[in-house]
């Protein structure tokens, strides 16, 4: 037996169609240029990636979220906390993958496999394996258990049960059959270790298997990661302590939707802040007479990254000279500022830029409203 999906009542679909209505108008708002959809889609993923490995305890910045991959880039992050970051970003990059691909079949070799890629830096935690004990969750500060999971006896038909729904067709909303999803797998816990990265992967395996828009605008990873506590404690209410599947999980369910809702919103404002960011771009580079192909690199400086010169060849055609000799007029013109030397360098914003994000996302906060309430709210860009 696992969790079953709770009965939804007038609140959730409110919010169901709520967050429906602001994905559409994102939908809508992202069919700019490719180059453009490019730019949110990669910042939304490092975000993404830093909030479910923080979750975790791996601390790493957003700039090492992109870059984790990137053999030329400089680090600020520790080794294994970026390890870690780069394995999961790796197995996500994965879950993406899968998104059209004719062949996809959802089965447990499938699962211990995401599973391995995530955990692969370290062997002794038994990536792709079902753990073979007992395992219990303790509250970091205290140490006290707040959650004994099911024997691991009956792990492997749990997690077979779980796999044999997700393949069934069903009539709930693709956003209710992930979190679903996530529950169950987190209170299975079928993994010595990273048991939540894989739960919140699965989560984003299905939002993106069901159609729900871009699943990297799906994720509700970079809210969990600013709502750790609060995702604990909703997990903890409804697991009870120990692996009890009769218990009702709407209390997960809402919290799933209101941290969709927000971060529809958040994604939304976001791509209104990178409009404006990206007009200011069109005009600095006018000003200062340097190259209209920097304009991505410029962006994305403006945003908080560091820019290297494998980075910068990621974002235009150019070779090796070229991109030296654009980071260096970006440099001279102050719109850049060079880090560090030779093959370590990198570039960062300069006032100008800075300022100018700061401009442009000054009202990126969400608008914070009940979007369970019968009353229609007022929604902030929605048409």
């Amino acid at each position: 037996m696992l969790f079953e999906t709770p009965v939804l009542g007038r609140g959730e679909q409110n919010a169901i169609a709520r967050i429906e209505k602001i994905q559409r108008e994102l939908k809508y708002a992202l069919r700019g240029p490719l180059r453009w959809r490019g730019l949110m889609r990669r910042d939304a993923f490092a975000r993404a990636i830093q909030g479910s490995v923080g979750i975790e305890g791996h601390n790493i910045s957003v700039d090492d979220a992109d870059a984790a991959l990137d053999p030329e880039a400089t680090h600020d992050s520790d080794r294994e906390d970026l390890t870690a970051g780069a394995a999961y970003r790796q197995a996500l990059t994965y879950v993406l993958r899968l998104a059209d691909d004719p062949y996809f079949t959802l089965d447990l070799s499938l699962i211990r496999s995401l599973h391995y890629m995530m955990l692969s830096y370290d062997l002794g935690k038994h990536p792709g394996q079902w753990r073979s004990g007992p395992i219990w969750v303790r509250r970091d500060s205290t140490g006290e258990i707040v959650y004994e999971a099911p024997n691991a006896e009956e792990v492997p038909n749990l997690m077979g049960e779980l796999v044999a729904v997700l393949r069934q067709k069903s009539n709930d909303p693709a956003i209710v059959r992930a979190a679903m999803a996530h529950l169950n797998i987190a209170m299975i816990h079928p993994f010595a270790d990273g048991n939540g990265r894989m739960a919140r992967g699965l989560q984003t395996l299905v939002l993106e298997r069901e159609g729900f828009l871009n699943p990297v605008f799906s994720s509700i990873e970079e809210y969990l990661g600013r709502n750790t506590d609060a995702y604990y404690q909703t997990l903890g209410e409804v697991g009870g302590g120990r692996w009890q599947p009769h218990r009702n999980a709407k209390p997960w369910i809402r919290f799933c939707l209101n941290a969709h809702f927000e971060c529809a919103q958040n994604y939304l404002a976001r791509n209104k802040a990178t409009a404006e960011l990206w007009n200011v771009m069109a005009g600095l580079i006018r000003v200062h007479g340097v190259p209209d192909r920097t304009d991505f690199a410029l962006v994305w400086a403006a945003l908080g990254y560091k820019i290297t010169n494998s980075r910068y060849r990621s974002f235009v055609d150019v070779n090796e000279n070229t991109a030296s000799r654009d980071l260096k007029r970006l440099s001279d013109s102050g719109l850049l500022i060079a880090k560090g030397e030779r093959r370590g360098r990198s570039y960062v914003a300069g006032t100008e830029l800075a300022n100018a994000a700061k401009a442009a996302f000054r009202n990126i906060q969400p608008n914070k409203v009940d979007p369970f309430s019968d009353i229609e709210p007022e929604l902030p860009g929605i048409t």
